[in-house]
């Protein structure tokens, strides 16, 4: 596949259509020293000093932060995380192939979260799709997101759904 540069010099997500490409976000290779922690904590940063919109790996993508409340330790925890919608409901996934995300657990735990979305943060819950409800939407997000239907392809375990409900501007 051929890298198509943005005007800020940073590759075009649409260009992506395959969970294996190497130019991929969730691809990218972390340093041992600080790993993804370091590089959220500048997204982070990114997102808050700029409105919501943040350069490098996501440049012009739709982002949020995710803030839940951690399900052993009790912490906040801040994530950013790309929405994606069925319609008007917004749902968050993961390509974390060996396991669940930390914020999966956390939802499951505790679902009153908050989520930053533009300029803008709200009071949300978010819902772990499980059972029926899951199976039904799961069909859905399969047939509609080909990034994840591909994911799901190559992982053994059912790919994370959560369903974020915003219930009001804090």
């Amino acid at each position: 596949m051929s890298e198509t540069e943005s005007t800020a010099g940073q590759l075009d997500q649409a260009d992506i259509t395959d969970y294996n490409d190497p130019n991929a976000p969730w691809n990218r290779a972390w340093d041992q020293d600080g790993g993804i922690a370091d590089w959220n904590d500048e997204v982070i940063e990114e997102f808050r000093g700029n409105s919501g919109k943040v350069g490098g790996a996501y440049a012009g993508g739709d982002l949020i932060l995710l803030t839940t409340i951690g399900a052993r330790s009790g912490k906040r925890h801040t994530t950013p995380l790309g929405p994606l919608y069925r319609g008007d409901i917004m749902y968050v996934s993961s390509f974390v192939e060996d396991k669940y995300p930390a914020w999966w657990y956390n939802i499951k735990a505790n679902p009153q979260v908050t989520i930053e979305l533009r300029d803008k943060t709200y009071r949300a819950i978010g819902t772990v799709l499980e059972g029926e409800d899951y199976h039904e939407f799961v069909a859905w997000v399969l047939i509609n997101n080909p990034l994840l239907a591909d994911f799901q392809s190559k992982v053994d375990r059912p790919v994370p759904l959560v369903v974020l409900t915003l219930e009001g501007e804090v």
